[in-house]
């Protein structure tokens, strides 16, 4: 299975410091890992509505992400979660379900469904998991917005 990541070129592809920093919907602040969706436009999606146009760094690349066999993957279903799942600001409860799943390391990475498309995947990443090494980051390839994505309508 390849998933995959958008990051600046000078990022540390996979270590889980920005998660660490300032938290997330699926981490509390002070927790390391990474993110990842299950296809590139999805990862996109996510990294686009994440941002500031004026802000956007201009050496984007998208990374592959591969898991061999025998990694295992947590899974949560959207019919797990509370119904105010998707709203924003996130649900405390979203970041503790991250936050239990960190700390009993059962797997490498965690299913969760994307607020974006809830039928899609996002994973998330445990740097500190022993089945983390076995994952391949793949080559970062260029990656730029179409332009007309920013136009105002």
């Amino acid at each position: 299975m390849t998933i995959w990541r958008i990051a600046s070129r000078g990022q540390a592809p996979l270590d889980g410091e920005g998660a660490r920093l300032y938290g997330s919907r699926w981490t509390p602040r002070g927790l390391r890992a990474a993110f990842a969706s299950a296809t590139l436009s999805l990862a996109a999606l996510e990294r686009f509505i994440h941002t500031d146009p004026d802000l956007e760094p201009a050496d984007l690349v998208a990374i592959g992400i591969e898991s061999g066999p025998g990694i295992r993957v947590e899974s949560v279903q959207v019919e797990d979660l509370p119904g105010n799942w998707r709203e924003y600001p996130a649900p405390l409860e979203l970041a503790s379900i991250g936050e239990r799943w960190l700390r009993h390391a059962r797997t490498a990475a965690l299913s969760v469904p994307s607020v974006v498309i809830p039928r899609e995947r996002n994973f998330i990443l445990n740097p500190a998991h022993a089945d983390f090494e076995r994952l391949r980051v793949g080559t970062p390839e260029p990656f730029a917005f179409d332009p007309r994505m920013w136009k105002k309508r």
